[in-house]
């Protein structure tokens, strides 16, 4: 297959035909069966790897009783090969600060340090090699080609340049692509409106960022005298959050900006994070399999689930050296499928990208939900304003749900409000079996974001205000 090493070697200079679909057609359209014997090979040169330069490994395959010679099969690497999780890592960071016994390269070798903001706790530290950086740009580079951007477009990264990994990842990409980089950042305020009078001045081909942040813009833009439809964009690409495969939410997208959408990523910890993404003929988001090995798993069991079932997603790196993931279980919701490809690749697809994080489900009386599925029931109602809240009450005898939902102006001006407030009863409760209480605020009532929306409010105080505030109007 074309570049097939371990540790990876790609002749930078390299570029398809610009008429060629594929970046590397063999490895790209190669029979499945074909490719997953080469993906044994490489599990087995990747895990001989990590046990000679990991203690972390070491340590955790002894105490499941594996050995890298034990691996015959794709069956074996299930079977014997524990998973690891992402309080395995803190704890390594932990206890062997600040990288964890799990980097495989010595520290001098370290040529980007990213992580996580540890708001929450511990930081988790990123640190990726030079070689392992030119890895990621050129697997970048090969899927954004996929996409459909090729050498000389201009390609604006409009999201926050920090421990963020997605902004930096894209930005390689571009710059192995040839393209024209155009790294605006995002999160500063005014920002948004500064970014759509250069998209409007540059007229960019292609956009990255979080959905949410993309329908920001495309309101921002509106509010400034803008047409997004005018800012020439063809392709644009999101990660950070569920929605760019959400029927609803690209379908606004692709209204407010009049170009592709499509959905990508997988974890940090991953990168290159590109390793599940969509192309220019296929929607949801293609596992690609020679980059990052991608198993779909019951979330309890840790099992392989048949082509058809959801799952969570378990990963493990093919090309890195430095912190090499080896079946990182991911905490997501997906579903997986393995059928014909509209542009001829022969790998599994999650048809409609990634759920949301297991842990972001909540209850309500006995049954399982996820914002993502109540995001998509909202942006297929006419009049959604773009933004809302799910509070949830946990003190009462029955779980409540209650959701503070914006409209547009139209719905206002037409007095439309409580036909609107009604269908969106109506909608949720069709989807979850249950009545929900919706109140209805104006258009920009709610807080945007440069980044990852968080929409979920598990506050006792904020439910008793709107339950009251809403019982008053009845």
């Amino acid at each position: 297959m074309e570049s097939w090493s371990f540790p990876p070697v790609y002749d930078e200079s390299y570029l398809p035909p610009v008429d060629s679909r594929y970046w590397f057609k063999q490895r790209e359209t190669m029979p499945a069966g074909e490719r997953e014997r080469a993906i044994l090979e490489r599990l087995q040169q990747v895990c001989r790897y990590a046990f000679e330069h990991s203690p972390f490994y070491r340590s955790k395959w002894s105490e499941a009783g594996f050995h890298p010679d034990h691996l015959k099969s794709l069956e074996d690497f299930e079977d014997k090969v524990p998973v690891v999780t992402k309080a395995d890592l803190r704890a390594s960071q932990a206890a062997h600060p600040p990288y964890g016994d799990y980097l495989c390269v010595p520290e001098r070798e370290i040529f980007h340090l990213h992580g996580t903001s540890g708001t929450t706790g511990r930081p988790t530290a990123f640190a990726i090699g030079r070689n392992d950086w030119r890895a990621i740009a050129n697997a970048h580079a090969r899927i954004m080609w996929a996409m459909g951007m090729r050498p000389g477009d201009t390609i604006c990264v409009a999201a926050i340049f920090s421990l963020y990994m997605g902004s930096w990842g894209a930005l390689a990409g571009a710059e192995r692509l040839g393209a024209k980089a155009f790294p605006f950042g995002a999160g500063a305020a005014g920002m948004s409106a500064r970014c759509a009078q250069w998209l409007d001045l540059i007229k960019p081909s292609a956009f990255y960022g979080t959905p949410t942040y993309a329908v920001h813009l495309g309101e921002t833009a509106i509010k400034e005298g803008l047409d997004p439809r005018k800012f020439g964009l063809k392709q644009m690409f999101f990660s950070g959050e569920p929605g760019a495969s959400i029927p609803g939410v690209r379908g606004r997208i692709m209204d407010l900006f009049n170009a592709k959408v499509f959905d990508c990523g997988s974890m940090a910890e991953m990168t290159p994070w590109m390793n599940v993404a969509g192309s220019a003929e296929t929607s949801g988001m293609l596992c690609w399999q020679d980059v990052i090995y991608t198993e779909v798993c019951d979330p309890n069991s840790l099992r392989r689930v048949p082509y058809g079932q959801r799952g969570t997603p378990v990963y493990t790196h093919l090309e890195r050296t430095s912190q090499p993931m080896i079946r990182l279980a991911s905490g997501d919701l997906t579903q997986w499928v393995n059928e014909a490809n509209p542009c001829g690749r022969t790998y599994p697809r999650l048809p409609n990208g990634i759920f949301g994080r297991i842990d972001d489900m909540f209850t309500i009386r006995g049954e399982n939900v996820y914002p993502s599925e109540i995001e998509a029931v909202l942006n297929e109602i006419p009049g959604y304003g773009g933004e809302h809240q799910i509070v949830i009450s946990r003190e009462a005898a029955m779980d409540e749900l209650l959701l503070r939902v914006e409209a547009n102006d139209k719905i206002f001006a037409e007095g439309a409000v409580e036909k609107y407030r009604a269908e969106v009863s109506h909608r949720i409760q069709k989807l979850l079996g249950l009545r929900a209480k919706a109140e209805i605020v104006a258009q920009a009532t709610l807080p945007r974001t440069d980044f990852k929306a968080r929409r979920v409010v598990d506050d006792r105080a904020v439910f008793r205000d709107m339950n009251a505030h809403l019982e008053r109007a009845e």
